[in-house]
């Protein structure tokens, strides 16, 4: 059985095998049952290795060795594969939040805090401007800012980008409502979009036509992209500032793009 290169590269990455594994789990899956030798012979594996491989791949669910002599294996079904895997990811997630979660309860923990705090040169909060990079890193920054409002949060982004994160921004936005704060939203895009969000969130976001997206809280920080959303995230770039007085002028420019206070 001729399997090209390419595909054997692909599986491998896919499914986090070495190449002997993806080669004898090819040959496996291409034959049906088969024994080591064949195995060896088909997928150009030597025959010295091939036993320790089927030994590796049946441990992790790839394999399945058939009762009665001579041995023989049978390649488990690809979809089995993923399926597994996937439960495992979520497995290992909620595993390591627990984890995390649990070191809050540490007295390890609550040394990083107070170093946070009451460090030997705390750091003033109304001095730090920084630049962000990275989706990921961008979106935590933002919840935990968000997260801390006290008065009021203005939230300028595009329609497509709620839209598709409706279930996200509907959490984020009832938390804040029931916290007693100020959310006031404008959305460019389609008015479409915009209409069917407000539906679904029960609110009153504006449409307008200027593509930006930025985030002000309780008018003392502002956190704002410095371009359009890209395929990678990693390309992503935000500004963070501290400046209650660009905070405050970006706000009252806010309310006058979307005709006056909301």
């Amino acid at each position: 059985m001729l399997v090209k290169q390419e595909l054997i590269n692909k599986i491998k990455d896919y499914f986090d095998l070495n190449i002997y594994e993806t080669k004898v789990w090819l040959a496996l899956i291409g034959k049906g049952i088969a024994s080591a030798g064949e195995i060896a012979q088909i997928s150009g594996v030597p025959r010295s290795r091939t036993y320790d491989v089927l030994e590796s791949l049946e441990k992790r669910g790839f394999a399945i060795i058939k009762l009665g002599k001579p041995v023989k294996y049978l390649g488990v079904k690809p979809n089995v594969i993923i399926e597994k895997m996937k439960n495992n990811v979520h497995h290992d997630a909620e595993e390591r939040i627990e984890s995390l979660t649990r070191v809050k309860e540490t007295t390890e923990y609550e040394q990083l805090e107070s170093l946070y705090k009451q460090g030997i040169a705390p750091v003033n909060r109304e001095d730090v401007h920084a630049s962000i990079k990275g989706r990921s890193n961008i979106v935590n920054h933002a919840r935990e800012i968000i997260e801390n409002a006290t008065s009021e949060v203005v939230i300028c982004t595009n329609a497509e980008d709620i839209f598709n994160k409706v279930k996200l921004f509907n959490q984020t936005i009832s938390k804040l409502i029931k916290n007693g704060i100020k959310v006031k939203i404008a959305l460019s895009g389609s008015e479409e979009h915009v209409k069917k969000i407000n539906t679904q969130l029960g609110i009153k976001a504006k449409h307008i036509e200027i593509d930006s997206k930025f985030f002000i809280i309780d008018r003392k920080e502002v956190l704002f992209y410095l371009k359009k959303q890209t395929e990678s995230s990693q390309d992503e770039n935000a500004i963070w500032l501290n400046s209650e007085f660009f905070a405050g002028a970006l706000a009252s420019m806010f309310e006058l793009a979307t005709g006056g206070k909301q």
